[in-house]
């Protein structure tokens, strides 16, 4: 620090090796501000004691919320020779108490109240730095850019009101010898204690969000605050919330919260009844797992109260389907603006991407929404019943035929939605006829009989890219065009930046009552796990997880997966190891693994069948991992089968 110090009067800005990066570029803007290190004190410092009146008048709620939280702080470093101070958003002291000795001292180099210890004034301490910096600052000793202000040590953050505003700042100050590590700490426990009692006071009739990673962190100080306004958009969050959210201090007031969790305002009063008080998983947009507890607050607008008659439609189906992924996004917003247009709609993607689940919302989001929808997947008929399905056939067309005749799919969308599934699997010898009925507008059943006119929207969706299948002479190129009005493309859902959102969506869809979440394990695992089967696959993972997991439990662990899945997702720890930053988290994954199943067939004292049976796996997988394992491999039973 000594030679930080002959550099800094030579007019020097030493580096941040030399004295830390808060202090480095607080010492450049002190001599940016033409102060000297051995300057006098200013008469300016201090503002007189009618603007001071004003000042305490103006901050009289930080101060009132304040004062038992400072006589707390003071309580924890009482005979350590420091005081406790409150300044305001400008570094005005407004309020001050300490141990006697100390303040005496204290009051030469002005620290009480009525000074001002903005940096500009005051140089590079912790609440002037503190104010500048917008976070919690530490300035010991030498590291203060006065001369006369080396013998403190300063440990202060800034208290910021809900809508990201800093109100003032806590600090406590002693002598530089008796130094605490636990300062910093506490400093920082007391402004999070006074901006969640300011939050409680503005935000009292408003809905409350109360957001933290554990079930358990609800209710501490440590919890995320939200307040909402009766159209969702967010009224005031806490410094915690602002961090869970990635919550910006410009964006409270201005955007909804449907922006940053994956519940938007009417599915928030719903789970708040549902809720009754307690906590829920939810996720963000950015995919972090949290739990939630809703407060609804007596101002809910009565478009969404739940006791109250919904007159305003809430979401459509298109927006249920938006989730915080932007390829999904785009795909909503395109498919919105063409439903209800005469144009045709072709949908591709992997198979299980949800391309039946998007054609059903489109229909459901566009006028003709009362009207039939109907699904026809063209992989899945025999190909000699194809043409019956689609366009019907007359009484007596055939051997078998039902003697009344059908109408075909076709002229049961009448209408409403057709939605073909999988075209690119129709034979080529159909898709003539088809093209013929997209182009007249009426259908002619097999067997003869008067042409039936048809009006309906068209949906069409394959996981074969079409155009190369053009190219190749498996598809016509006609019927290709005329199906391709629109060509939205699916994402894959490894591909996806919403997954745990998906996750948490699909877990609340089977069990509303249950609150159930991830183990943090498996979230890894399905967060690298790339999903071939997409969302088909994930669904019937859950589903099954839903249907084994014991009540009471929240947390779906290992044993609650299907005996495949569990074989893919621990296959993929080896490979990933291998590559680069994820090996560190696939090794951990992998270990936390092995530890599971020793503990398991420890607990069951060598017996392979109940170790499997806790693990929720089978036998012949337990014993593949066990011989996989690194590790020493734990005793079985006697008779039962050695490992191969």
């Amino acid at each position: 620090m000594d030679r930080a110090r002959r550099m800094l009067d030579r007019g020097e800005i030493p580096p941040a090796a030399l004295v830390g990066a808060t202090v480095s570029r607080s010492w450049e803007r002190c001599l940016g501000a033409g102060l000297v290190p051995f300057g006098r004190l200013n008469a300016e410092d201090r503002i007189s004691t009618s603007r001071l009146k004003e000042t305490l008048e103006r901050r009289r709620e930080l101060l009132t919320r304040a004062r038992p939280v400072m006589d707390y702080l003071y309580a924890q470093v009482r005979g350590s020779g420091s005081m406790v101070v409150l300044a305001d958003e400008q570094g005005v002291l407004i309020e001050a108490l300490g141990d006697a000795e100390f303040v005496e001292r204290a009051s030469r180099v002005a620290l009480k109240p009525g000074a001002s210890w903005h940096e500009t004034n005051r140089g590079t301490n912790a609440i002037g730095t503190a104010i500048v910096e917008g976070t919690a600052v530490l300035v010991h000793g030498a590291e203060h850019f006065l001369e006369h202000n080396r013998f403190l040590t300063c440990a202060a953050a800034p208290v910021t009101g809900s809508d990201g505003r800093i109100l003032g700042v806590i600090d406590v100050s002693g002598h530089h010898r008796v130094r605490h590590p636990h300062t910093s700490g506490l400093v920082s426990a007391a402004s999070h204690m006074i901006e969640n009692r300011l939050f409680e006071l503005h935000h009292e009739s408003q809905m409350r969000l109360r957001l933290h990673p554990q079930a358990e962190g609800i209710g501490t100080l440590a919890e995320g605050l939200v307040a909402l306004a009766e159209d969702g958009r967010i009224a005031g969050a806490n410094h915690a919330a602002r961090v869970l959210l990635d919550l910006r201090a410009e964006d409270i007031g201005r955007k909804a919260i449907g922006s940053f969790l994956s519940l938007d305002m009417p599915s928030l009063c719903d789970l708040a009844h549902r809720q009754n008080g307690r906590v829920a998983p939810t996720v963000t947009r950015a995919g972090r797992q949290l739990c939630l507890r809703i407060e609804p607050g007596s101002r809910i607008a009565p478009a969404h109260r739940r006791d109250a008659p919904r007159e305003l439609p809430l979401r459509d189906a298109l927006a249920d389907l938006d989730t915080g992924d932007e390829t999904m996004k785009l795909v909503i917003e395109r498919a919105r603006k063409v439903a209800g247009k005469p144009i045709p709609i072709l949908l591709q993607g992997e198979s299980g991407a949800g391309k039946e689940r998007v054609s059903a919302a489109i229909h459901a989001s566009g006028p003709r929404k009362d009207a039939p929808f109907i699904a026809v997947n063209c992989a899945a008929l025999p190909e000699h019943l194809i043409e019956s399905e689609l366009f019907g056939y007359a009484p007596g067309a055939f051997t078998g035929a039902r003697r009344e005749g059908s109408p075909g799919r076709i002229r049961e969308a009448n209408g409403g939605t057709l939605f073909l599934d999988e075209i690119g699997d129709m034979p080529l010898s159909l898709q003539s006829r088809l093209l013929r009925v997209l182009q007249e507008r009426e259908v002619v059943p097999l067997g003869g009989g008067k042409p039936a006119k048809v009006d309906f929207a068209l949906i069409a969706a394959s996981h074969k890219p079409l155009k190369a299948e053009v190219e190749a002479g498996r598809f016509r190129s006609d019927l290709y065009y005329r199906l391709n009005g629109l060509t939205l493309k699916l994402p894959a859902l490894r591909a996806r930046t919403d997954f745990m959102a998906i996750v948490a969506r699909m877990l609340a869809a089977f069990e509303p009552d249950k609150s159930l979440m991830l183990a943090p394990d498996v979230a890894a695992a399905f967060a690298r796990y790339r999903w071939p089967g997409n969302l088909r696959q994930l669904s019937n993972a859950l589903l099954f997880a839903c249907a084994v997991v014991d009540p009471g439990e929240v947390m779906i662990g290992w044993r609650h997966l299907p005996d495949d899945l569990i074989e893919d997702l621990q296959d993929i720890d080896a490979p990933a190891a291998s590559e680069g930053d994820d090996g560190s988290e696939a090794a951990s994954l992998r270990a936390s693994s092995d530890s599971m199943i020793e503990r398991a067939v420890l607990a069951s004292e060598g017996n392979m069948s109940e170790a499997a049976r806790r693990l929720g796996i089978s036998r012949n997988t337990l014993y593949r991992r066990l011989k996989s394992c690194p590790r020493p491999r734990p005793k079985m039973r006697s008779g039962e089968p050695p490992l191969q």
